[in-house]
């Protein structure tokens, strides 16, 4: 009987559950599901460093990396659906940090993670389009592809809305970061310390995209409030580099002084223009502008004369790029260039652009441009992925891109020139134990005006099946960097010539499957 009764309750589960598949399967009728995906498989040989420290080589020269993406669109009409894209990566072949899986056994756990999911849906009756959860977002922008100021994945709602087929509207509420700070750092119960407590970074923003006959701009404005506790944890449990990128931190020496205030205000504008009207001429220029308010004064300590000095977190600056190209039916040969402000001192904050997370494309090693999914894997350090604001920097170049004398294989080669904006003085401040700037910030290398490099990119891509393609990457950057300014910052490093200065080159060799 016992038997009998367990066998029963067996088969009622079964039934139970093929009930519930079956009125899941009947209930999702209407819904369609679309799959994508992505698998890349890339080997990196090279070194992307401007020195070596100590003289001595830290980074492996050679590297191996996959990572894989998959997508699926939950679709229930053109008025409702909904994405979700899953990452597994990047895991670097060998490497099982943070129990990653890239090591023997292949058994990681931590690599697969979320990278978009959020809803689509337009508002009944109406031409409003609202985009709820984690989305990629990109502001605005022209010449290099891609955002010098914000260009990555962030929760928040976006809401578009095309007046006519010449103007829109998109409105946006983002929050890069919030709940980071757990408390660990409360000073006898001041509030100000308190877990969760001013610790959300939130942006809200607006742009009007205007398209006519030949050329498109977009004029937009972001506000921001930055909470005073906002990077306390920050640097353990998120996005650390925004910690360097919204405030004056000359060299990771910046200590923060009193507070006055709760949040400090943050503001961007930007004004890119793209005129295609004198086809096959392309002209395009962009303008951007950047204001974070700091938490008052702190200080740096100046490595010179072994002193603290009075300094303001507060940081201010601009940048204009532009570029001009010309279609042929060999390639595209144009001509490229930026200037962004930089800093003059320290006791009025930075003059270089704040930016949330930038994406600099113009070049394709200290610029984000070709396969920069991989580049990070071998420049641990200098030039890691989509991190170039061109913030205190200034360049002009010329590329080719496009060319092709072969079906199917494409190459683009570029060469620039890259200078600083930045005062010399300012590397007394850097902190003394650190080489280069260049390993320095977030925003991509820091240069003074007495600083230079010369980059040269080939990128070659192959197109082997019409889902697979491969590319073959070449990079190689001249340091003109003056080693003498540096030494005179005061470091000890410099003073007993511990750090080696050294050009940077890479090759790596990346395999791309999409459908």
């Amino acid at each position: 009987m016992k038997l009998f009764s367990e066998v029963k309750k067996s088969c009622m589960v079964v039934m139970l559950a093929a009930g519930m598949l079956l009125g899941a399967t009947t209930g999702a009728q209407a819904i369609d599901f679309k799959a994508k995906g992505q698998w890349l498989v890339g080997f990196g040989l090279g070194n992307a460093r401007l020195d070596s420290g100590h003289g001595i080589q830290k980074n492996d020269l050679f590297g191996a990396t996959q990572r894989v993406r998959l997508q699926l669109d939950a679709v229930a009409s053109e008025n409702l659906s909904g994405r979700v894209w899953f990452e597994i990566g990047n895991q670097a072949w060998g490497d099982n940090r943070g129990n990653k899986g890239g090591a023997l056994g292949a058994d990681g756990t931590q690599a697969i993670k979320v990278k978009n999911a959020f809803l689509d849906w337009i508002v009944p009756e109406t031409d409003l389009k609202l985009r709820m959860g984690i989305q990629n977002v990109t502001l605005p922008n022209a010449a290099g592809g891609s955002s010098v100021i914000g260009s990555t994945d962030v929760a928040g709602i976006t809401a578009s809305y095309q007046f006519n087929d010449m103007v829109g509207l998109t409105a946006f509420w983002y929050r890069p970061a919030n709940d980071n700070f757990t408390g660990s750092t409360n000073q006898n119960g001041d509030p100000r310390y308190d877990g969760h407590y001013l610790d959300n970074i939130d942006l809200f923003g607006v742009a009007v995209p205007v398209t006519g006959d030949g050329f498109e701009v977009t004029p937009w404005l972001m506000y921001g409030m930055l909470g005073r506790n906002a990077f306390r944890d920050l640097g353990r449990t998120a996005d650390g580099s925004l910690t360097t990128t919204l405030l004056s931190n000359p060299g990771g020496n910046f200590f923060r002084g009193k507070e006055d205030y709760a949040y400090s205000n943050m503001f961007w504008g930007g004004l890119p223009i793209k005129v295609t009207a004198f086809d096959p001429l392309n002209i395009e220029f962009e303008f951007n502008y950047g204001y974070v308010e700091g938490f008052g004064d702190g200080k740096v300590f100046n490595n010179k004369t072994g002193l603290w000095k009075k300094a303001d977190s507060r940081r201010e600056g601009w940048l204009v790029k532009a570029l001009v190209e010309y279609k042929m039916d060999w390639g595209v040969p144009g001509i490229f260039g930026w200037y962004g402000s930089g800093d003059n001192g320290v006791s009025d904050g930075s003059g270089r652009m704040p930016s949330i997370k930038a994406n600099g494309r113009f070049t394709s090693f200290m610029g984000a441009a070709g396969t920069d999914w991989y580049d990070g894997s071998i420049s641990k350090g200098a030039f890691n992925e989509k991190r170039t604001s061109y913030a205190g920097t200034w360049g002009v170049g010329l590329q080719i891109r496009d060319m092709s004398f072969l079906e199917d294989l494409k190459h683009t080669f570029r060469v620039a020139y890259w200078g600083g904006t930045n005062d010399p003085e300012m590397v007394r401040y850097f902190d003394s134990s650190k080489g280069w700037a260049a390993n320095d910030s977030y925003d991509g290398i820091y240069l003074t005006r007495n600083d230079g490099l010369v980059e040269f990119n080939l990128d070659n891509s192959y197109k082997i099946y019409e889902n697979l393609t491969m590319n073959f990457d070449l990079g190689y950057i001249i340091n003109c960097m003056d080693r003498e300014t540096w030494k005179r910052s005061g470091s000890w490093a410099y003073a007993n010539n511990n750090f080696s200065k050294h050009d940077a080159w890479k090759a790596q060799l990346t395999f791309n499957y999409s459908f």
